[in-house]
């Protein structure tokens, strides 16, 4: 089945995002700038629309047809990261151990390293033990603003 791709211009960069009518299979953030497609296939404005809400703050949770490919390992580390609820963040000891297995900590991060699926499947939501913003493949600046856009400071102004 044929790939259809539409570009979305976002505040921190150009998702171009992938999928047919089986789902959503990739969603990537470029380094280029590109404007938003004129012309957005029928099976991905859906995708579109929820993911301008989320910039817009309207939209908190995605409802969407996915498709991503993987093995069945990183499937299930990409399923476990949907249960990060939004504005909230865990770690990478904390996923390997909600999956079964503390030791597999490594892996767990490499899996979450190579989900395909940018925002939707919120792998900005995962950080060091330590708290630290580690390994985000958008690059680190993207997850902070990420995680910033989902959990605004509440400090109020005095001046």
């Amino acid at each position: 089945m044929k790939d259809d791709f539409a570009f979305l211009k976002t505040p921190i960069g150009t998702a171009k995002i992938i999928g047919n009518n089986e789902g959503i299979s990739s969603i990537k953030i470029l380094d280029k700038e590109l404007d938003t497609s004129k012309n957005i296939p029928e099976n991905l404005k859906e995708c579109v629309l929820q993911l301008k809400e989320y910039f817009q703050k309207k939209r908190t949770d995605f409802d969407l047809q996915l498709n991503p490919q993987g093995t069945d390992f990183q499937k299930k580390v990409w399923n476990e990261l949907q249960q990060i609820p939004y504005g909230k963040t865990t770690t990478y000891l904390k996923q390997s151990i909600s999956l079964g297995n503390a030791k597999t900590i490594r892996a767990v991060a490499a899996a979450n390293g190579k989900n395909i699926l940018w925002i939707v499947i919120p792998c900005h939501r995962v950080i060091g033990t330590n708290g630290s913003l580690t390994g985000y493949a958008g690059g680190i600046w993207r997850k902070k603003w990420l995680l910033e856009h989902e959990n605004p400071s509440t400090q109020m102004q005095l001046f």
